[in-house]
């Protein structure tokens, strides 16, 4: 059965995804936007841009039951290792890691990761995150002792992970460590920034390539704050190509690539996971 709001007083003014989540409050902001892309939130009997400013009477309907929610695709993520406590994947670029409430249906890695083992939960076994545009090694247990085992790895920087961006322009040095305190940005809540108030971050970085605009970066993140890398390149004035969240050049894809991935596994040995850059980081800058 269709739902159906008019938009009174109040709600003029607002942005047409803002009074939809309002409509749908089991439904995180980022799904309805999906169903309005998709046609299944309307305005006034017709698509609309999420970011649509409504009048007072503007209608909005929709046909999304929330039955559906409990159904979540399977999805088949390529396996670079598996054991009886891990699973180390190659995840693609724009796969999420984990789901962002509980009535968000979109695969993601942790759903992977349950096809697998019958966990539960919505971050079944995610050890840590990969942002949705950034692709690359990541590990996952299949168990609660496993989990457990690798996730204080990663909380006492027993880890060591190396990634690598393209970025544009050329870095003024071609090794160094960046140590700036990173914070959230006030006015963009969604981000973050380099700033007096922030945790301390520190990343290693060496120049690998230099192609005709571009660098192809090694990076190594020492701490693990959110966004880091992109904070990190950007505030050198060298942003992610694809970043543009962060002003980065306007690409078909995040260019950053979780290359790879060095830790212990539950059975006490050390090991050294890799993936090769997918094909299009061969096709900037040549």
């Amino acid at each position: 059965m269709a739902k159906k709001l008019i938009v009174d007083e109040l709600s003029a003014g607002k942005r047409f995804d803002i009074v939809a989540t309002e409509m749908l409050p089991m439904l995180s902001r980022a799904y309805v936007h999906v169903l309005i892309e998709g046609k299944r939130i309307l305005f006034n009997g017709k698509q609309e841009k999420a970011g649509h400013k409504l009048r007072e009477g503007d209608v909005i309907t929709t046909d999304f039951e929330e039955s559906e929610i409990d159904d979540i695709a399977d999805i088949d993520l390529p396996i670079i290792y598996e054991d009886e406590d891990v699973l180390v994947i190659n995840k693609p670029e724009g796969v999420i890691s984990h789901s962002r409430g509980r009535y968000w249906n979109e695969p993601s890695v942790a759903s992977f990761v349950r096809q697998k083992t019958n966990q539960e939960g919505e971050r079944s076994g995610i050890v840590h995150r990969l942002d949705r545009a950034t692709s690359g090694v990541m590990i996952c247990a299949k168990n609660a002792e496993a989990l457990s085992f690798l996730q204080k790895q990663f909380s006492q920087r027993k880890t060591k992970k190396t990634y690598t961006a393209i970025v544009k322009g050329h870095m003024k040095l071609t090794e160094a460590i960046i140590d700036m305190p990173i914070e959230r940005n006030p006015k963009a809540p969604s981000t973050f920034r380099v700033g007096a108030n922030g945790k301390p971050s520190q990343t290693k970085y060496s120049v690998v390539e230099s192609r005709r605009g571009y660098d192809i970066v090694q990076l190594q993140p020492v701490t693990g704050r959110t966004h880091q890398l992109r904070v990190h390149l950007a505030y050198q004035q060298h942003p992610i190509v694809g970043d543009t969240l962060y002003d980065g050049e306007p690409a078909d894809r995040l260019f950053l690539h979780a290359s790879s991935l060095e830790l212990t596994l539950p059975g006490g040995e050390r090991k050294i996971f890799e993936t090769p850059l997918p094909k299009a980081f061969n096709e900037i800058g040549v």
